[in-house]
Order: structure tokens, then sequence, then C-alpha cells
């Protein structure tokens, strides 16, 4: 069964969310109103409502890393990865967690950064060889 995922979260400002996740991440706009729009969120739909986002706390373990809970993401491909963090530094993006390797010569190494959007919402991009290991054990 192939499927895509949806997400819908709330940020404060549809003009300024327009500007990250069109301008910055290069996501293509879809639908909207005056209080939504859709985004093609890497070939998955994201959708952006006004409101009051989820709080977030720094409380996800995960190697030596304390991450923001929750968050939201996507894995690419390790080019793909490579090319985002670099249009993401020359944009001037002030990461949470930069970009780094993490479980490097383990199952499921991988990269991975983390960044907010502009309502404060925590995403965070990883980047993976091979897709079959981002289960591995």
């Amino acid at each position: 069964m192939k499927s895509l995922f949806h997400l819908a979260i709330h940020v404060t400002d549809l003009d300024a969310a327009r500007g990250f996740y069109g301008g910055v991440l290069g996501c293509v706009e879809g639908r909207s109103t005056d209080s939504w729009v859709d985004f093609d969120f890497f070939g998955h739909q994201l959708s952006l409502h006004l409101g009051k986002p989820f709080e977030v706390t720094r409380t996800g373990k995960v190697g030596t890393h304390l991450v923001m809970m929750p968050h939201f993401g996507i894995v690419l491909p390790l080019d793909d990865w490579f090319a985002l963090a670099d249009r993401l530094k020359k944009g001037g993006i002030a990461f949470d967690i930069p970009p780094v390797i993490r479980f490097e010569g383990e199952p499921g190494e991988q990269r991975t950064m983390f960044f907010f959007d502009p309502s404060g919402n925590p995403i965070e991009v990883k980047g993976f060889k091979d897709f079959d290991s981002v289960f591995a054990a």
C-alpha cells in the first residue's frame, strides 16, 4: 500500500509561513483560504492553519541530544539532505541542532538537523544513504 502523510498544524502568520515553507524550504503551495494554506511538503500534505501552535519542550532524548517534542519532519536521500542543509545555511536559518551525523557506524546511521518555522514549530530533517536503514535496529 502506497500512501501520503497528512499533517495539519497551527501557525501564527500565514504570510510568514508562506515565505518559510514556500520560499526557504521550496515547498509548492496548494489550496488555501484566509485561515489556512496547504503545501506539498516533500511529497506529503502539510496544512497550516491559523491558531496557537503546540507547546513544545526539550524532552526527547536521542543519542546525546535533547530534542524538542513534539516535532515533525522528513527523511531525505543524503544528496537532497546536503542540498537542503546548504540552502538553509545560505538562507541564514538559525539551527536548533546544526547539521550533524548521528549513530555513526551503527544501524540507522543518519544525518539530522533541527530548526523552527516562524511560528516556533520544530522541524527535523533526516538524511539517509539508504532508506532500507531507516528502520534498522
